[in-house]
């Protein structure tokens, strides 16, 4: 091997390495999340559920995960929007599991978002449709907020649609049969929610998420 082959290896070696430098771990315990999913399995909320994930962020961009008791090694499952999936399981609460997550930065500087998100994804929504939405993440909230805090939380003032940044085409919204051009955004207050027939949007949201004013 000739001097410069050195080198061009040793530069290579140099690059690999400083790409996984900054990759850090965070372990946190499963403990903590079943608690809050046990509150939320107590009821049924057909339209709404509790949705866990890290943000997106260079710093915290998932490279893996899983789930660890003493014993077992479970993968942990995500999105490439970062939401994390995790079972609602008994053993791994008494068995002292971990949810481990290795991100590209500081772990440090990464955390955990826990909230509330619409779980009927359509292109149309009927007023009944909203309301079941609207009505089901004010009950999970409320199973997460637990006795008495639940009675001194404020309701929600209505409902935001999110859709993808990377459809280049115009997002279009019908109200009651009247046409709009939208933002990649959509609010839906309460007393819109009220008095809405049935709204039809160009493309499905990928989020739905409360709105408190």
């Amino acid at each position: 091997m000739t001097s410069s082959e050195i080198r061009i290896l040793a530069f290579v070696i140099v690059c690999v390495s400083a790409q996984f430098a900054h990759a850090d771990t965070v372990s946190l315990e499963y403990s903590g999340f079943y608690d809050r999913l046990k509150r939320v399995n107590k009821n049924s909320y057909p339209n709404a559920e509790l949705v866990f994930s890290v943000p997106l962020d260079d710093n915290c961009k998932i490279l893996s995960g899983s789930i660890t008791t003493e014993s077992q090694n479970y993968p942990l499952t995500y999105t490439k929007q970062q939401q994390i999936f995790l079972p609602f399981d008994a053993g791994l609460k008494s068995d002292r599991g971990l949810v481990n997550i290795e991100v590209a930065g500081d772990a440090s500087q990464c955390a955990i978002a826990m909230q509330v998100r619409g779980k009927t994804i359509l292109t149309h929504y009927s007023h009944n449709q909203l309301q079941r939405i609207l009505d089901d993440m004010n009950g999970l909230l409320d199973a997460l907020q637990g006795f008495p805090m639940k009675y001194f939380r404020k309701p929600l003032s209505g409902l935001t649609f999110e859709f993808s940044r990377d459809n280049q085409q115009d997002l279009t919204m019908k109200v009651d049969g009247v046409s709009q051009t939208i933002s990649n955004k959509m609010t839906f207050t309460t007393e819109q929610v009220n008095y809405v027939k049935q709204i039809e949007f160009s493309q499905p949201p990928i989020m739905i998420s409360p709105w408190v004013n």
